[in-house]
C-alpha cells in the first residue's frame, strides 16, 4: 500500500520550503532526471545500492552548492516513489489524493525503476524492495541535521506513523519505515560534526547491529 509520511515532515517544515518552492521543484526535477538517466540505470546494475545512497547524496550536494541542508531535503522529494499522498479521513470515511512534487510522467516512471532497493540485510526479495524507503532515510536526515532537539526526530518519526495508521494511509505502523528513520536521523545528526559522512556510514550500521547481536 502506498505509504509515505513525508508530506507531513513538509508541513511541519513550511516556513522553509514554500518560500523556495519553485527552487525545490527545480531540484526535484533536476534529480529525477539524474536518477532516470542510463548512467545512474549503468551504476544501479553494477554496483552494490548503499554505495548509490552515497552517489546520490554527492550528486545532490554538487547540484545545491555544497548546501546539505538542501541536498537532503531536495533529495527527499525527489526520492518519493509516489506522485500523490492517499488519505482516508476516519469518521467522514472520505478519501482525497494530494498531489505531491515529480517530474513528469516518462521521467518520474524511470526514475521509480533506478531508485536504490537494496538497503538493508533483510530487504524483502522482490523488485520493489526498499524504495520507499529511501525517501524515508533522506527526510529524517534533513530533520537529524536541521533540528536542536535531539528527540524532535523520534517524535516526528513516530507521530507520522501513528498518523498514518489513524487515517488510513497504510493498515498499521511500519517497522522498517522506522528503521530507515532511526538510521536518516543517525546520518543527518553525523553530518553536525563531521560534513564527510556518507550515507552508507550510517545505513551499515543496521546490518553490523544484527551481527553483534546474534553472535
Amino acid at each position: 500500500m502506498k505509504r509515505n509520511y513525508l508530506l507531513i515532515i513538509f508541513f511541519l517544515i513550511s516556513d522553509y520550503s514554500f518560500p523556495q518552492q519553485s527552487y525545490l521543484s527545480k531540484q526535484v526535477n533536476i534529480l529525477s532526471e539524474y536518477i532516470a538517466s542510463e548512467q545512474f540505470g549503468t551504476l544501479k546494475d553494477s554496483t552494490d545500492h548503499l554505495s548509490l545512497m552515497d552517489t546520490l547524496y554527492k550528486f545532490s550536494l554538487r547540484a545545491n552548492n555544497n548546501d546539505i541542508s538542501e541536498a537532503l531535503l531536495s533529495l527527499t522529494f525527489a526520492c518519493i516513489p509516489y506522485k500523490e499522498f492517499p488519505v482516508t479521513i476516519p469518521l467522514l470515511n472520505i478519501s482525497i489524493q494530494i498531489p505531491l512534487l515529480s517530474a513528469d510522467d516518462s521521467v518520474f516512471l524511470a526514475k521509480n525503476e533506478n531508485l536504490p532497493s537494496r538497503l538493508f540485510f533483510d530487504t524483502p526479495n522482490n523488485k520493489f524492495g526498499d524504495k520507499d524507503k529511501v525517501a524515508h532515510f533522506f527526510g529524517n536526515a534533513f530533520i537529524g541535521y536541521n533540528s536542536t532537539f535531539m528527540n524532535l526526530g523520534n517524535f516526528l518519526g513516530l507521530f507520522v506513523e501513528v498518523f498514518e495508521e489513524s487515517f488510513k494511509v497504510q493498515s498499521r505502523i511500519d517497522e522498517r519505515d522506522l528503521t530507515a528513520n532511526y538510521y536518516g536521523r543517525v546520518f543527518g545528526r553525523a553530518l553536525r560534526d563531521n560534513e564527510f559522512v556518507l550515507p552508507s556510514q550510517s545505513l551499515i550500521l543496521h546490518s553490523l547491529f544484527y551481527s553483534v547481536f546474534m553472535l
